[in-house]
């Protein structure tokens, strides 16, 4: 069965990126090795993991147009209050939006990677207690 271990983020300072990702996503280090730092997350089993790299390294896609799209995303209980720490510490972020009740915003970490906040919604198919429903039934069969 598989499952994500790690997310690989390029940074091209990673003593400053270090400090950062600790400092405004909480992120608590495990260990780090020649050109890496490993860390994870107060909730979740995904991993994050800094690399480092000689330039900023594209880390979205385009969809259509010029819009574009984040490989990952993280899940928070309050994006308004998660906006406000970002905007507070002067973060890049974009606004919070809406789309059919799920809120987003997109943040830009010191190498200028995207990064998109989106909430869980309640009766959602992709809400984290479905997507455990779900999990639990193919254990089952």
């Amino acid at each position: 069965m598989f499952r994500v271990g790690s997310i690989f983020i390029p940074v091209t300072d990673m003593e400053k990126s270090t400090e950062w990702y600790e400092k405004f996503l909480g992120a608590k280090m495990i260990d780090s090795w020649g050109d890496g730092v490993g860390f994870y997350l107060s909730t979740g089993p995904t991993q994050l993991a800094l690399v480092k790299v000689e330039s900023p390294q594209p880390t979205e896609f385009r969809t259509h147009g010029d819009q574009k799209n984040g490989y990952f995303n993280f899940v928070v209980d309050d994006i308004e209050k998660t906006h406000q720490h970002f905007k507070t510490n002067g973060i890049v972020t974009s606004e919070i939006d809406d789309f059919g009740g799920m809120k987003f915003f997109d943040f830009f970490d010191l190498d200028g990677n995207p990064f998109s906040v989106v909430n869980e919604v309640v009766g959602s198919p992709y809400h984290s207690d479905n997507v455990r429903k779900m999990q639990e039934r193919d254990i089952k069969n």
